[in-house]
């Protein structure tokens, strides 16, 4: 019987009810020892009867043992493994037989965890309760983690038990039992026996825990209330250490070597008994006192609070001994150096060598805080400077490793100090570290002076590594001399590397030198795929580039790499947004995003946001856009600077668009591909502005640029670009007010309200109604004496007009033969529709237009799509109005359906699907459940008829 529980019975009822209905989900409790975390989840398992049951309870003792607390739960079902997916089921034998794992990947032990609990439940449901989670292994909490943050609809409930320090659970349920009132707690003792006199005192005392009722009780029943005096302060320790030194000598021994062990491993228990003299026999006397049972071949504590008191209060010297005859009766390697580390109070290079050998071990699992553990214990029991500092060194790799930077520049900094202390120099590879570790905490510039200092001392191979990765961190931190040290170096050791010194032509704006270097390093670059990646960015070649993070993708999900998976994705989706795919590129972003939640690194959450906040830009939705811009990381502030540039131009905020631009290029991160590329927008808001001045600096950048790239869109926008600055006929925009969009309003009342969403009325070149005579006689102007147009009385331009033509006709023939970037695209046939439109040739405008609205309509481009259709029904076309909403069932879809539906359609089964997205099969099946009555289909075999391709 439980007493004042009845709201974490019933969030433990409902949560099995769910499992029952096929759904999922997962539930912590959270509390002081004692509270009743233990009795709810006995209450839960009987709740649950006819459910099938996992259950593992973690233990002080392994929480520096690898995947033990995952292994114990697993091993009931290790039949089971060979229906997972081939990697999952490697890394769960590994983890299963104490083996190396297949994946360096530590998050795919969770991918197989969420697969195999998925496989269970097919079955019958699943409850899988997890008692004092505090003490697993960090690498068998975020395996179980990952898995209870996946789970869907597949009828697994997971209940974690954990003290109230530990166990870190963001993004899962919590209750937290309060103490007992009296009421509960008057009832709980009058279970127990305890006479009405006593208990007052013993509630008092016990302050509303129910272990501590419970023990305190029992310790008073049957003494007169006058004799009772408790301590708070001790409580329960106090009482079972009162009971635990009344019991025989012999007894006590047994129980410390009991709590030692830590597992409950009979056969081991003995051995190391044998050793020091005592029996299973010695236990008698604990067990009849209630603080011990044995259950086949396993010995429990009836609470973790009695192994603490049997373990504590006992002097040192004698747990030591206890741990050595642990360590010699240990039958795995892990086991043995937990006890000899425990046992081992001064340096010793034995014992050194075996903790580091289990870190090795910890790293060949992908459990990396464990062998941060185990390093820095090595560290401590290693006797010279050298191996002290190789430890920690290796400690700071593995951190870093496990998504911890702080961590890894902390440990790394105290190998350099002990090596500056000892007059030696540390070696290479903590430089490496130590800079990798100060670039993710944003500290560039010391990431950059230390390698390219240290890559000096090192022998080449490893001062080659150095020295591209200190030209990379330069080249994002903006330290142009670095770049270009970086690669004379390079070269003087014999290795030179064509990226390293076309980013160092780069950084002094030689871009026919630089190009063709990367697009060389591009093309061959065949076993550095990141690197080739973040290459096709800066050329601008969109085709490699998402040829590369594709094929990527498709590598980190055949081999189950979850945590490479985001950032792989990230490259997809700003490719994607350049290939005017939105669609694609919010289901990559909205996936990756929900990967770096799962995995427990919501740090990396901000570095997404680029993606949606570019394609809100070009919505022209305000809001989104500064929103998602505003939680940008610190390190993109280009990049914020260009993707509210383009909202500025888009919403006709001229001298916004462009003073941001402009003060982005004074500013960190002046090298990227978006900030040179931003040089067009740059040039329409300066011209727009009438302030052709402003143009000619980043209209000379870009043309370079576009020029020694050599992509077709490139050179279309420069084309463009030249085009604005020598078209003599575009008027000055009026200057818009900071925010021209009204909060609430839609693009047709902001043109009814006299401001279009180009700018405002009177501009001259997009309002139909009050500029469009204006222009057409200024047109009339530029283009006289130039023979008849193909309307009556329009002119066909003049000498000028015909140079500023041929640019147009020049870009729009190039974007046709690229076919890339089709934002872009759009952005030159409006202004060349805008440029005949002036020129009174309104005919020829109309296909421009046409087009440009096509495109505009397909990505969402509202501002964008509004001005051209002000310009086509300039030019007398009877131009629909938008349409108020999404015609095609398509976009009801959430991101994740649509990406299972077009998997189905292609053919996949829902377990191919499962494996590629990292869901269940149960999710994939919800996801295509839901999707199929958005579009109005009953089956797979009808989703092959839709069409299920992007709209942009």
């Amino acid at each position: 019987m439980l007493y004042g529980r009845t709201t974490e019975q019933a969030a433990l009822a409902e949560l099995i009810a769910r499992a029952r209905d096929g759904r999922s989900g997962a539930l912590v409790i959270r509390g002081e020892p004692g509270i009743g975390k233990t009795a709810l989840l006995a209450w839960a398992e009987r709740e649950a009867a006819g459910v099938r049951l996992l259950r593992v309870t973690g233990i002080e003792q392994e929480a520096d043992l690898p995947l033990a607390g995952l292994a114990r739960l697993m091993w009931p079902v290790r039949d089971r493994l060979d229906r997972l997916p081939a990697p999952q089921a490697d890394m769960l034998k590994a983890v299963l037989n104490g083996g190396g794992a297949p994946s360096p990947d530590r998050f795919l032990t969770g991918l197989a965890t969420l697969s195999l609990l998925a496989d269970l439940a097919e079955d019958e449901p699943l409850l899988c309760l997890v008692d004092d989670a505090q003490w697993l292994d960090q690498a068998s909490a975020e395996a179980l983690l990952f898995a209870a943050r996946r789970l869907a609809a597949e009828g697994v409930a997971l209940v974690f038990a954990t003290r109230e320090d530990g166990f870190a659970a963001a993004g899962l349920a919590e209750v937290r039992p309060s103490r007992l009132d009296a009421a509960s707690a008057a009832e709980l003792l009058t279970e127990h026996g305890l006479a009405a006199a006593m208990r007052r005192h013993v509630i008092d005392e016990s302050a509303g825990n129910p272990l501590a009722l419970i023990e305190f009780a029992a310790a008073q029943r049957g003494r007169p209330a006058a004799s009772v005096h408790l301590h708070v302060a001790d409580r329960v320790l106090g009482s079972f250490r009162a009971q635990i030194v009344n019991l025989p000598e012999r007894t006590r021994r047994m129980m410390l070597i009991a709590a030692a062990e830590g597992r409950g491993d009979l056969p081991m228990l003995v051995n190391a008994a044998k050793a020091l003299g005592v029996g299973l026999e010695d236990l008698e006397a604990a067990e009849r006192a209630g603080l011990v049972q044995v259950i086949d071949d396993t010995l429990a504590f009836r609470h973790p609070l009695i192994a603490t008191a049997a373990y504590q209060g006992t002097p040192m010297a004698r747990r030591i001994e206890v741990h050595r005859a642990l360590a010699q009766a240990s039958v795995t390697a892990d086991c043995r150096v937990h006890h000899l580390s425990a046992a081992t109070t001064t340096p010793d290079e034995n014992v050194a060598a075996e903790v580091a050998d289990a870190a090795e071990r910890a790293l060949g699992r992908g459990a990396y805080s464990a062998a941060v553990r185990l390093y820095r214990q090595a560290a401590r029991l290693s006797p010279g400077d050298a191996a002290q500092i190789a430890h920690l060194g290796q400690a700071a790799g593995a951190a870093l490793s496990a998504g911890h930077p702080a961590q890894a520049a902390e440990l790394s900094e105290q190998a350099e100090e002990l090596a500056r202390t000892a007059h030696v120099t540390g070696p290479a590879e903590l430089a490496q570290v130590r800079a990798a570790a100060l670039f993710e905490l944003g500290e560039r510039g010391r990431a950059v002076h230390l390698l390219m200092e240290r890559a000096g001392q090192a022998e080449t191979d490893r001062a080659a590594e150095m020295l591209r990765a200190g030209a990379t961190y330069a080249w994002f931190s903006c330290e142009s001399a670095a770049v270009r040290t970086a690669a004379a170096s390079l070269h003087e050791i014999g290795r030179p590397d064509p990226m390293v010194y076309g980013l160092a032509r780069l950084m002094d704006e030689d871009y026919a030198g630089g190009l063709p270097q990367l697009a060389g390093f591009l093309a061959s670059a065949t076993d550095r795929t990141a690197e080739a990646m973040y290459t096709g960015v800066i050329v601008g070649d969109d085709a490699a580039t998402l040829a590369l993070a594709a094929a990527e993708v498709a590598r980190c999900r055949e081999r189950g790499l979850v945590g490479a998976l985001p950032e792989a994705l990230r490259v997809l989706a700003q490719t994607q947004v350049r290939a005017g795919l939105h669609r694609e590129a919010e289901m990559a972003v909205a996936e990756a995003a929900e990967i770096v939640r799962d995995t427990g690194l919501p740090q990396d959450l901000p570095w997404l946001k680029a993606v949606p906040a570019r394609i809100a830009a070009i919505e022209g939705d305000a809001g989104t856009c500064r929103h998602l811009a505003a939680q940008a990381p610190d390190d993109e502030h280009a990049g914020t600077a260009i993707t509210l540039s383009l909202l500025d131009l888009g919403l006709g905020d001229y001298e916004s668009a462009l003073s941001r631009v402009e003060s982005a290029w004074r500013g960190p991160g002046a090298n990227g591909l978006d900030l040179i590329t931003a040089a067009a927008d740059q040039v329409e808001a300066a011209v727009r502005l009438g302030r052709p001045d402003r143009a000619q600096a980043p209209l000379r950048r870009f043309t370079a640029w576009a020029e020694a790239t050599g992509q077709p869109w490139a050179l279309a926008v420069a084309a463009r670009s030249q085009a604005l600055t020598t078209d003599p006929t575009l008027p000055p925009s009026t200057p818009t007010p900071t925010d021209p969009t009204p909060s609430g309003a839609t693009p047709s009342q902001l043109t009814t309200s006299g401001m279009t969403t180009s700018g405002m009325t009177g501009s001259g070149i997009t309002d139909s109604r009050a500029g469009a005579g204006r222009d057409v006689e200024g047109g009339a102007r530029a283009g006289k004496g130039a023979g008849s147009g193909s309307e009556g009385g329009e002119a066909a331009g003049s000498g000028v007009g015909v140079g500023v033509e041929g640019l147009f006709l020049r870009a729009v023939q190039l974007h046709r033969e690229g076919a890339g970037r089709p934002f872009e695209r759009a952005r030159t046939e409006l202004l060349y529709g805008e440029w005949l439109r002036r020129a009174r040739r309104r005919s020829e405008a109309r296909a421009p237009l046409r087009s440009a609205l096509e495109i505009f309509e397909r990505l969402r481009a509202t501002p964008w799509a509004e001005r051209t259709r002000a310009e086509l029904r300039a030019t007398g076309d009877n131009v629909p109005a938008a349409e108020a909403t999404a015609v095609n069932p398509r976009d009801r879809l959430t991101a994740q359906e649509l990406q299972v539906v077009r998997l189905a359609a292609e053919g996949h089964s829902s377990r191919e699907i499962a494996a590629q997205l990292f869901l269940s099969k149960r999710t994939v099946e919800h996801h295509l459940y839901k999707a199929y009555p958005k579009l109005g289909v009953g089956n797979r075999r009808e989703l092959a008829r839709l069409d299920l391709t992007s709209a942009g």
